[in-house]
């Protein structure tokens, strides 16, 4: 005989990965669905607490007064272009508008150091307390 058709005695080497496939596609479409309601919980406080309401509440965070100087000293206050003498103007109808308002100063970086400082300092004599410095994030290599 030169060989058998039928051998009951040989190991089958195939694994099939259907199940595998199928039970990773349902786990797949479970998180899905749950994604929503999980950081929907996230976002909750831990705890809850019913405030109680006031005349005087904000509706809605207020937005800073964004002053920009660009590379060649130009100055822009909310996006409109102004000058060096007409910034404390602005600025001052600003705070008087909005009390508290805060400032963000975002200047090239190669704008003079004494620029951004004159700049700062004629916002801050207008009655703005918090001044912060718009920068970019840098990556930090490793040593």
């Amino acid at each position: 005989m030169a060989g058998k058709i039928g051998n009951d005695d040989d190991v089958i080497a195939d694994i099939n990965v259907t199940p595998l496939v199928d039970i990773m596609l349902v786990l797949l479409i479970i998180f899905m669905l749950t994604n929503e309601e999980v950081t929907e919980k996230m976002k909750k406080p831990v705890i809850e607490v019913d405030l109680p309401k006031a005349a005087s509440a904000q509706k809605e965070p207020q937005k800073p007064l964004s002053i920009v100087i660009t590379k060649d000293n130009a100055l822009y206050v909310n996006g409109d272009a102004v000058t060096e003498a007409s910034l404390a103007t602005r600025v001052k109808a600003a705070v008087a508008e909005t009390p508290g308002v805060e400032a963000v100063v975002s200047a090239d970086r190669r704008v003079m150091h004494g620029t951004v400082v004159r700049t700062i300092d004629a916002v801050r004599l207008q009655g703005v307390e918090h001044v912060a410095v718009n920068t970019k994030e840098q990556d930090i290599e490793a040593p």
